[in-house]
């Protein structure tokens, strides 16, 4: 018998048996779309989590205090106030660096009239707008000499305008607003950009870091120093500047612990990216036991069809069938039946991925090699969960399997 023909004997027996054959499949499906949703979430957080990051600034290195210790008890990163505007110039913009931006924030009550938000307010320079890639949709931007004068102006996020004046395209440039109770003039609206992290950027205020510091917070350390790189390639050359810098700005010996700390945002990604891969590889591990258990299934439902066809077995054997033509019909049973589950699994994976990411509001991202990995996977399980039912089929003896009753 040839393979065309072990084929077509091999459907015939799968149909005679539609929901025996389709019960069988349903843990290869289960296991295939297990792994292709999983998976597709895992690269999809993976996706939005690089996204995020990079959103936050270009080539961004992130200067931020040390600890504090007081009583010889020490607080959390950022908690102490090592950072000023004095430690911002001692940062020369060269070949390295591109732009260097102080940043402090508070929250307040914004009031014009009788609307009122809180938000947050961000203190800043210039430079702000280059590291963030900040676009505006009307006004301008602070300047140097907003700064230098400490003038009270203020760039709106677009939710800002929204929550203040009800309406975002509302014309709001040359109104004044009061910022715990301290009036400061709009000067230029932000293009709506969505939310970076844990802070959306269209909901804050940016002023002149000079006038945050005298008339909202009273103090003037600075919480963070964001410095963009020229390229991706300098931005461990711009951290050893930096830190250079700083050791000799603060008087740091060399062996001493350091007062700041100089986050690469290179790294920040690399790590992150390092912990979603690994849950996306854990969650697909999970996933696949599943296509282990369908294959365990397809194994106990193909020795039951050994069983109750072992008659029709000794009556081909006795007119002619060889123990390899046997050998094959089976496997390719176990091999039609994970194939297809997987076929069906793959569909079903996709479409509960897509599913799965609306309603959690996220991006997903399936793989051809995923899709292929979990494809192959379960027609490996049909070969291997099917050899030992059709080696037991093969070796059965016909006149034994003539009297089976």
């Amino acid at each position: 018998m040839n393979f065309l023909e072990s084929i077509r004997v091999s459907l015939r027996a799968l149909r005679a048996n539609k929901l025996r054959s389709a019960l069988t499949m349903l843990g290869m499906i289960i296991g295939v779309a297990a792994v292709i949703a999983m998976v597709g979430i895992g690269n999809g957080a993976t996706a939005s989590i690089t996204s995020q990051i990079q959103g936050l600034g270009s080539n961004l290195l992130t200067i931020s205090s040390g600890q504090s210790n007081t009583g010889g008890v020490r607080g959390g990163a950022g908690s102490s106030t090592s950072l000023t505007m004095t430690d911002v110039s001692k940062i020369t913009l060269d070949t390295a660096v591109k732009a260097v931006a102080p940043v402090t924030s508070t929250n307040a009550q914004v009031v014009l009239g009788k609307g009122n938000t809180s938000t947050s307010i961000t203190g800043t320079t210039q430079d702000y707008a280059i590291i963030k890639s900040v676009t505006l949709t009307s006004g301008r931007y602070i300047t140097t000499e907003d700064v230098a004068n400490s003038a009270r102006v203020a760039v709106l996020g677009p939710t800002v305008v929204t929550n203040i004046f009800g309406d975002a395209n509302a014309s709001v440039i040359g109104k004044i607003i009061k910022i715990n109770n301290v009036p400061f003039q709009v000067i230029g609206v932000t293009t709506a950009t969505g939310s970076t992290g844990m802070q959306s950027s269209d909901d804050m205020i940016t002023a002149p870091i000079s006038t945050v510091q005298a008339r909202l917070i009273g103090k003037k350390t600075v919480r963070n120093i964001l410095v963009s790189a020229s390229s991706a390639d300098l931005m461990k050359t711009a951290q050893d500047e930096i830190t250079a810098a700083l050791h000799k700005a603060h008087k740091i010996a060399e062996g001493k612990t350091d007062d700041f700390t100089v986050q690469n945002q290179a790294d920040t990604l690399a790590t992150m990216t390092g912990v979603t891969q690994t849950l996306t590889m854990l969650l697909g591990g999970i996933a696949g036991i599943s296509l282990l258990v369908g294959g365990i299934g397809i194994m106990n439902i193909m020795l039951v069809s050994v069983t109750e066809r072992t008659r029709e077995i000794g009556i081909r054997k006795a007119i002619g069938a060889k123990s390899k033509d046997i050998l094959l019909q089976f496997l390719i049973e176990a091999v039609v039946l994970s194939v297809l589950g997987g076929g069906i699994g793959i569909a079903i994976g996709y479409g509960g991925s897509t599913l799965a990411g609306q309603a959690l509001k996220m991006s997903t991202s399936i793989s051809p090699t995923s899709v292929l990995v979990a494809f192959g996977f379960s027609a490996m399980i049909g070969i291997i969960f099917g050899v030992f039912p059709a080696r037991k089929a093969a070796s059965m003896d016909p006149i034994d399997a003539l009297r089976y009753e």
